[in-house]
């Protein structure tokens, strides 16, 4: 089991260590939630790993086991119907806070909540069972 890592300089470090005031939704030994003060929606949370790390790929796996429970959790909870899970990694891609977060975030209708466009493009199946193959024998 992987230690619990903080960085003295982030804000989410700082609100799980109570430095920071939060509206607290849950907590475990690995894992804290809690509503997002500047919301898209009534209800919108966040999910953040108690280890630090910027990325995904930076957080050990026993560390993000509970993310997407716990996001389940809190939308059940807040009675979302339909709400997106979102989950960035670097500044092209939209993060803000450099500690791995999960957002839980109800759609009540078009107006709040998340909006998403999805630029879709053709593959090509050779080049997509050329990556499959890649990508699995690195996996």
């Amino acid at each position: 089991m992987s230690a619990v890592k903080m960085a003295a300089n982030c804000i989410f470090c700082r609100i799980i260590k109570g430095e920071i005031p939060s509206m607290k939704l849950y907590e475990s030994d690995k894992t804290f939630a809690f509503l997002d003060i500047n919301p898209l929606s009534h209800g919108h949370a966040l999910v953040i790993p108690k280890y630090h790390g910027e990325k995904l790929t930076d957080i050990p796996d026993e560390h993000l086991a509970e993310l997407l429970p716990i996001a389940s959790r809190i939308a059940k909870a807040a009675g979302a119907e339909n709400f997106n899970i979102l989950q960035n990694n670097g500044r092209i891609a939209h993060q803000v806070v450099d500690h791995v977060h999960v957002h839980m975030i109800p759609k009540p209708n078009e107006q709040e909540g998340l909006g998403v466009g999805w630029p879709m493009k053709e593959g090509n199946k050779a080049e997509l069972a050329k990556l499959q193959e890649e990508l699995k024998a690195k996996m």
